[in-house]
């Protein structure tokens, strides 16, 4: 079992990821682990070691559930996979749960009003590019997401995320297991 989850910052990838890994008894690779050095995320990996790390956990693991994307330093990376999984959610919801992770990870102090009376941060106002960059090399971009799609060899799943995990992961479990239809929809 080889699953991937890709969608817009604060879709739920990891805390899906996790879940799913905990319930399948199954490595759970958060792909954010590649790219940043710790948890403050100001500095990242060269593309070397990131593909040392990488090619290391798909020498140890089988199986497993990766939560991100690696195509933007990585092409080729995980194209073996069952299932490519795309998250999708309600960009109120998105910015909120956003919003309330940035402040648990770097306080409120972190954040500023925007001019339209938002908080915000670089962070956060890279996230609201989501939907605009065009360029399909830009990591975490729909323009990204949307070319992995297009380019799959494996079976899509498109979920909204804002359904419980326990509803994903049924859906998940019965798509891979049934041999899914190219595209589906939750």
């Amino acid at each position: 079992m080889k699953i991937q989850l890709i969608g817009a910052s604060g879709t739920g990838k990891s805390t899906l990821g996790h879940y799913i890994a905990e319930k399948e008894h199954i490595k759970w690779i958060d792909t954010d682990r590649y790219i940043w050095k710790d948890e403050t995320f100001s500095e990242n990996y060269p593309i070397d070691q990131r593909l040392k790390m990488y090619d290391s956990d798909r020498e140890k693991f089988d199986r497993f559930v990766v939560s991100g994307s690696v195509f933007a330093w990585n092409p080729t990376g995980f194209a073996d996979r069952d299932l490519l999984i795309f998250l999708t959610l309600d960009d109120e919801q998105r910015f909120q749960r956003l919003i309330k992770r940035e402040i648990q990870r770097t306080g409120e102090s972190s954040l500023w009003l925007d001019e339209h009376g938002f908080q915000t941060n670089d962070f956060l106002d890279w996230c609201k590019t989501y939907y605009t960059a065009k360029d399909p090399s830009n990591i975490g971009t729909l323009a990204e997401h949307n070319y992995q799609i297009t380019h799959s060899k494996c079976p899509v799943l498109k979920l909204d995320s804002s359904q419980p995990l326990e509803v994903l992961h049924q859906s998940i479990m019965q798509n891979l297991n049934k041999g899914s239809l190219r595209q589906s929809s939750l």
